[in-house]
Order: C-alpha cells, then sequence, then structure tokens
C-alpha cells in the first residue's frame, strides 16, 4: 500500500506557471504508474496526466498537452506536474494517484488528499 502527499499548488495569474509535487511512502515507488487528476467545482474528476514505472511512457488529456509536464524520479519517490501556460479553466482541486498506467480514475487505487490550484483572469 502506498500513501501519497501532494504539494505545490497556489494561487497563479493567467498564463503563470506551478509545479505540483506528489511524494509516495508505504511502498516501492517503482512498482506504481502515476496519474494526476483534477477535479472543478461541479464537475466530474477528470485524467490530466499519467506516467509509467520507468517514465518511459508518458500520456496527456488533450486539454493539457503541450503545457503541462509529468515527470518523476524514482530515487526521491516523488512524480511532478510542471504546469505553464496556465487558464483559469485550469482552475480545480489536483489529485496525484497510484497504480496501473491509464487514463480512467477506476485504474488508480491510491490517491492523495488534493491541492488546490486557482487561476485567476
Amino acid at each position: 500500500q502506498v500513501q501519497l502527499v501532494e504539494s505545490g499548488g497556489g494561487l497563479v495569474q493567467y498564463g503563470g506557471s506551478l509545479t505540483l509535487s506528489c511524494v509516495a511512502s508505504g511502498d516501492t515507488f517503482s512498482l506504481y504508474s502515476m496519474a494526476w487528476f483534477r477535479q472543478a467545482p461541479g464537475k466530474e474528476r477528470e485524467f490530466v496526466s499519467a506516467i509509467s514505472r520507468s517514465g518511459g511512457d508518458v500520456y496527456y488529456a488533450n486539454s493539457v498537452k503541450g503545457r503541462f509536464t509529468i515527470s518523476r524520479d524514482n530515487a526521491k519517490n516523488t512524480v511532478y506536474l510542471q504546469m505553464n501556460s496556465l487558464k483559469p479553466d485550469d482552475t480545480a482541486v489536483y489529485y496525484c494517484a497510484a497504480d496501473r498506467f491509464g487514463e480512467g480514475a477506476y485504474e488508480y487505487e491510491y490517491w492523495g488528499q488534493g491541492t488546490q490550484v486557482t487561476v485567476s483572469s
């Protein structure tokens, strides 16, 4: 079993950047594919990005492709989400997830508590 703790959220202006981090503990980090999801008020949780166990495969939602970059450091048990050119539509609680590689929330058994990202216009 793995525990996940996100950090790095905050308030940023339109066009700005933020980097989210998610630190894992409790199990061997490199055994898990990792992903980021987000949930805006009144909306369903949506997939943002995923990265395979080795980091060799990455996948992005169309809405963030070219603006966000997912990466991981298995030595630090950490996955990152670099977010550039942020828009108000990116405002949401961002969740880190661990388990299999995919874009469905059902594929991830382990979740962090979330970190709020707010983009002002």
